[in-house]
This record gives structure tokens, sequence and C-alpha cells, in this order.
């Protein structure tokens, strides 16, 4: 497997989950670091056993089309795969340098996409994706939308749709019953970027409305913050909303064990929709009932597991963020059928599992 997105501990879990079936022997390449939104994102080494983990150099680090692996080639033919899972967009450079590679040794190969809304690329980033589309031997999406959009440029071979990472449930876990919870305000939450797309205009404008005590909780960093900032000053809610920067992946838990329940407000653009909202199934994962748009994949991720309204409207969120909090035993069941979907679908185990039966299906 060739994968940047490994480079994060929590979800190497998933390798770890792939590498315990018998009859399978998996190498993961990775680089060093990614360098992403000005960030430079390190490696670590939390989930490494089971199987062999390859650091190597990553040239054009941080350019999503361009970036390539300068020693990809020799480190395939020392490992002879009989499959190579190439973890990137059909259209990037680093896909169509490892699908040429594997090709020469005799490997199978799939490649991951999320690319949920039509676009033409131009060369030669179209002329790479054209050639991934005839050679490869599947594909796995990462939401419904992205098999739709495959189709529609031509690819006619197998697909799955697997999500690219799960959660690990023992982790992301409901906690104990806690007596002070009762005495604190009905709380709101969101984690992510702090972003246009991701509706926090629209949330704030929700939550103005809302009657009784209640209290919002974002988690995130991004260019959004200060606008964020003064438009609750604006709607005289300073006191009642308040800003974290980002936490680290283990302390996420237990913030959002802490709340009542969590909205992703997330707005469809020309060039964006929601790929998945992976905050849906860490809140879900801890017994918390979650609230999303109808942007993109968000329906799918809920299921019976929370409440969707219209994206943009800002009435149809406030009235569920009212009803929600006046229903303190339809808020639990509801929490609990959360945790049962995230169990039964969404877990890096479940994850591994499906994977696992794909690699099968194209080696057979």
């Amino acid at each position: 497997m060739i994968s940047k997105a490994c480079i994060v501990g929590a979800y190497q879990r998933k390798l770890e989950e792939i590498a315990a079936y018998q009859d399978i022997t998996l190498t993961v390449v990775v680089p060093q670091y990614w360098r992403e939104n000005g960030r430079k994102l390190e490696l670590e080494r939390a989930h490494t056993q089971g199987y062999e983990l390859i650091v190597t150099p990553m040239l054009f680090n941080g350019s999503f089309h361009a970036h390539f692996y300068p020693m990809l080639a020799s480190i395939l033919r020392r490992s002879r795969p009989d499959l190579c899972h190439i973890d990137e967009e059909p259209y990037n450079l680093a896909t169509y340098l490892a699908m040429r590679v594997a090709r020469r040794i005799g490997a199978k190969t799939l490649f991951f996409t999320w690319q949920n809304l039509l676009r033409r690329y131009p060369p030669p980033f179209r002329n790479m994706e054209g050639y991934v589309y005839r050679h490869t031997d599947g594909a796995i999406a990462g939401n419904h939308s992205a098999v739709q959009v495959l189709r529609e440029k031509g690819y006619r071979g197998p697909v799955e749709i697997i999500p690219q990472f799960g959660v690990d449930p023992s982790l992301f876990a409901p906690r104990p019953p806690d007596h002070q919870r009762d005495e604190r305000p009905f709380t709101i939450g969101f984690a992510g970027r702090l972003v246009p797309e991701k509706g926090l205009d629209l949330l704030l404008d929700a939550v103005a409305g809302l009657a009784g005590e209640w209290r919002l909780e974002l988690y995130g960093a991004g260019p959004m913050r200060a606008a964020l900032q003064a438009h609750a000053q604006t709607l005289g809610l300073a006191e009642r909303v308040a800003f974290h920067d980002r936490v680290a992946s283990s302390e996420m838990p237990e913030r959002l064990a802490a709340m009542d329940v969590v909205v992703l407000p997330s707005l469809t653009r020309p060039n964006w929709k929601e790929q998945f909202g992976r905050v849906l199934i860490e809140a879900m994962s801890c017994g918390v009932p979650v609230i999303g748009s109808d942007s993109g994949e968000i329906p799918h991720v809920i299921g019976d597991g929370g409440w969707v309204f219209p994206e943009g409207d800002a009435a149809a969120l406030r009235a569920l963020l009212d009803r929600v909090r006046g229903e303190e035993a339809g808020r639990r069941a509801v929490g609990q059928r959360a945790r049962a979907r995230v169990l039964a679908h969404y877990t890096q185990a479940h994850i591994a599992a499906e994977t696992v039966a794909f690699y099968r299906a194209l080696c057979s």
C-alpha cells in the first residue's frame, strides 16, 4: 500500500487490522511528513505491528497533484507484491507512476478516490487519469457520489464503496454517566476546519434564535475564525460560544463525549461538497447523536444515528436543535443507535475486512 494518509497514527490501526489476516503480508510505503495548509504533518508511529512500514523520500511534497516517490520503483521490485493498493486519486502523478511500475512487475492494482464532483482536468493530469482507468484492476470509492463520477468519466472496472478509514470504538466510546453533566447547559459541538463550506455562519444564525440554556463549543482552525468570532459578537452570543484550537486526536474522544449533539452544517459549493464528514462517525462512536446537512455523503453516514436538514436552512437547523434539546430520553436513544451504526459499518476492523475482501476478489 502506498499512502501518505497513513502517516497519521490513528489511521494506522486499519493497517494492523488488515495485516492480522493470515493470507495477507502487508507492506506500507509512506513519506516522512506531508505539508498541508502551511503545516508540516510528521509521521506518527502509533500502530505499526504486523506489517512492514517503509519510509521513503517524496518529491514535490505538499503538491496534491504532482507529488511522487522517486524510490518507489526499487521498493516495488524488491517487495514483488501481488497487489499494489495506491491510496491516491486517479489523476495524481503518484498514482500514474505507481501504476506503471506495478504493471511492469506483474502486480494487480487498485486506487482510491474521494472525488464526488465531476471535474475535467487539463493535460497532463487528464491523460494520467485515463491511463489509470484503462489499466487498473479495481477502485475503492470513499462515498456514493464518487462511484457515479467514475462511471461518468468512463471507468468500467470493479469498484467498492469503502471509507478510507474508520474509528477505533475502544477509544471513541461513550463515557460513564456524570452527575455534573446534568448541571451544565445543553452543549452543541462542532469539530473541523473553520472554512466557509463548513456552514458555521449558518450554525451561529441557527443557535442565535435557540431558546433555553445552551452552549456551543467549536474545535478547529482556519481562515474564518476571526470572522466567526465577530459574527458571534454581533449576534450577542460571545458568552455562549467557545472557540478552541485544534486538539490532539487522542483528546477528541473525551471532548466529543462531553457534547449533547454534534453538528456538521456543510454547504455545497461549485467546486466542493462534503465527501464524508469524519467527525460524524467519531461523535456517533461516542454515543453522541449528530445533526448534518444534506450535503454530499452526510445523509449516508448518519443513517438512523441522527438527523438531516436541508443545507443552508438555518430555521430548520434551529428547529432540530430545539427538538433535540427538549427530548433527553429520545436523544439518548438516538445516541445508542448512532453507536450501533458505527460498530456495524465504520470501525477500523470493519473497513479493513471490506478492504481485504476486495483484495481477495481482485486477486482471484
